[in-house]
C-alpha cells in the first residue's frame, strides 16, 4: 500500500492539484523574483542602465544551460519518486533521490569550470557587443562561482514538492528570494557594486535556499530522507533519471538555443536596443508564465501518483482540469499584454527609445500566447506519466525544428528585420503547441480509457 500521508489517490483531484499548485505558484512567483529582481534594479542604475540590463540579458542562455542540468536530474528523479511512492516502494524512491542529488553536485562543478573557461567566446556568440560585454562578464563570472547552489536549489526542491510538501517547497524559494530582494539594493547601490552586486546577492540567496532544502530532506518531517547510503550511483537509476529528465533538460537547453538565436539575430537587425528589448520580453514572459507553470508542475505529482496506483480515471480528470486552467489563463494574459504593453515594459526599463520600439515588439511576440498553454499541458502530462521520449520530441520540435529556422527565414522573406525575428514565436506556438496537445490526446487518452476498462473487468 502507498504511504497514506499525502495520498493523491484519495479525495478531490482538483483539491489535490490545487493543494500543490497554489504554493507552487507562489514559489514560481518568488522564483521569478530571483530571476527578474536583478533586472528591475539594474534597469534603474544611474548610468548605462540599458546597456547593463542588456548585459544581463546576454547571460540568460548560460543561466538556461544551468537550469537545463538542474531539470535533467531534478525533474527526472522527482516523477520517478512519485511513481515509486504510489507503489508503496519508499526505499527505491529514496535511492532515486540520493542518486539525483549526487548527479546535481557533480554536474554543477563541471558546469562552473567550463563556464568560466569559455565565457568570453560564448557571450560574443550570444549577441554581445564591446559595449555590453563588460556588464555580462561581471555578472556571469560571479554567478558561475555559486552555480552548485543553484543546481541544488532548483533540482532538489522538486523532491520536496513530489512528496506533497508544496508549502515547504514554497518556503524554500521564499528564503532565497527574500534574501535577494534585501541584498540587491545593498550591493548594487549602497556598496556601488552595480552588476557584480546583483550577481553576488543572487548566489548568496541560492546558497540559503540550498541549505534549507538539505536540512529539510535530512530532517524528520519529510517522507523520503536524503541519505548518504543512497548516494551510490547505479546505472539503471541514472539511466531512468536521465531519460525522464531529458524533457526538462531539452526544454531548458532549447530555450538557451532560442535565446542565442534571438539575441544574435536581433543584434544583426536592430543592435543593442533590440537585444535589450528581448531581455525585457523574456522577463515579462517569466512573470506571466508563472501561474500556468505552477498548475502544470502541481499536477505532475498527482498524475504520477495516481498512475502508479492504477487510478486511471483520476488521471484523466487531472488532465482535463490542468488543460482547461492553462488555456483560460494564457488567453487572459494575452489580452492584458496586448492592451497594456507599456505597463509591462516599464517594470524593467524607463528608456524612451526602448519603450517606443518595445511596444510593437511585445504585441508581435505575444500574439496568440494562449497556444503556448497547449505545449505546457501536453509536456506536463508526458513527463508525469514517465513518457520521456514524447516530451523530449515535442520540446525539440517546437524550438529547434520550428522556431530557430523561422528566426533566420522570416526577416529575409518578409523583409521586416527585427519584426520578422519576433514573429517566429507565435507561429511556433501554433504549430508546435497544437501538435503536442493533439498527440497527447490521441495517444494518452485511449491508453487511460483502456486501462480503466481493464481495471473494472478485473
Amino acid at each position: 500500500m502507498a504511504d497514506t500521508k499525502n495520498d493523491f489517490s484519495k479525495g478531490s483531484i482538483v483539491e489535490n492539484i490545487m493543494k500543490l499548485a497554489v504554493p507552487m505558484t507562489f514559489a514560481q512567483l518568488i522564483n521569478v523574483l530571483y530571476n527578474i529582481v536583478d533586472r528591475i534594479y539594474i534597469g534603474r542604475i544611474a548610468e548605462d542602465a540599458t546597456l547593463a540590463l542588456t548585459g544581463l540579458g546576454l547571460c540568460l542562455p548560460i543561466i538556461s544551460m544551468v537550469i537545463a542540468f538542474a531539470n535533467l536530474f531534478g525533474m527526472g528523479g522527482a516523477p520517478l519518486c512519485s511513481i515509486e511512492r504510489g507503489r508503496g516502494n519508499n526505499e527505491e524512491a529514496e535511492k532515486i533521490m540520493g542518486n539525483s542529488f549526487l548527479l546535481l553536485v557533480i554536474s554543477g562543478i563541471i558546469l562552473t569550470a567550463l563556464g568560466l573557461i569559455f565565457k568570453k567566446p560564448m557571450l560574443y556568440l550570444f549577441g554581445a557587443s564591446d559595449q555590453t560585454y563588460p556588464f555580462a562578464d561581471q555578472y556571469i563570472s560571479i554567478y558561475l562561482l555559486g552555480n552548485i547552489f543553484v543546481m541544488i536549489g532548483l533540482g532538489m526542491n522538486s523532491f520536496i514538492n513530489s512528496q506533497g510538501f508544496g508549502t515547504i517547497g514554497m518556503i524554500t524559494v521564499l528564503v532565497g528570494a527574500a534574501a535577494n530582494i534585501v541584498l540587491d539594493p545593498i550591493f548594487i547601490f549602497a556598496l556601488d557594486m552595480g552588476v557584480r552586486g546583483a550577481a553576488l546577492a543572487t548566489i548568496i540567496s541560492q546558497f540559503l535556499s540550498a541549505l534549507w532544502i538539505v536540512l529539510f530532506l535530512r530532517g524528520k518531517k519529510t517522507i523520503l530522507r536524503l541519505k548518504f547510503s543512497a548516494f551510490r550511483l547505479k546505472k539503471h537509476r541514472v539511466q531512468a533519471i536521465t531519460a525522464l529528465g531529458m524533457s526538462g533538460f531539452t526544454m531548458s537547453i532549447t530555450n538557451s538555443l532560442v535565446q542565442i538565436m534571438y539575441n544574435s539575430s536581433l543584434q544583426r537587425y536592430g543592435g543593442d536596443l533590440y537585444v535589450g528589448i528581448m531581455t525585457v520580453i523574456n522577463s515579462v514572459r517569466e512573470v506571466i508564465s508563472m501561474p500556468v507553470n505552477g498548475v502544470t508542475n502541481g499536477c505532475q505529482p498527482v498524475i504520477g501518483f495516481n498512475y502508479g496506483a492504477g487510478e486511471y480515471k483520476r488521471v484523466k480528470q487531472a488532465i482535463k482540469f490542468t488543460s482547461a486552467v492553462a488555456i483560460i489563463y494564457t488567453t487572459v494574459m494575452w489580452g492584458l499584454v496586448h492592451i497594456f504593453p507599456e505597463f509591462f515594459i516599464r517594470i524593467f526599463n524607463q528608456d524612451g527609445e526602448l519603450l517606443k520600439a518595445g511596444i510593437p515588439s511585445m504585441r508581435i511576440y505575444y500574439f496568440g500566447f494562449f497556444l503556448m498553454s497547449l505545449q505546457f499541458a501536453g509536456q506536463s502530462v508526458f513527463v508525469a506519466l514517465g513518457k520521456a521520449r514524447r516530451a523530449v520530441f515535442f520540446s525539440i520540435f517546437r524550438k529547434v525544428v520550428i522556431v530557430i529556422p523561422l528566426i533566420l527565414i522570416l526577416p529575409v522573406i518578409m523583409g521586416n528585420g527585427a519584426s520578422g525575428v519576433l514573429m517566429a514565436e507565435p507561429v511556433s506556438n501554433l504549430i508546435g503547441g497544437g501538435a503536442c496537445f493533439i498527440t497527447m490526446l490521441v495517444t494518452v487518452w485511449p491508453e487511460l480509457s483502456q486501462k480503466t476498462i481493464s481495471g473494472k473487468e478485473r
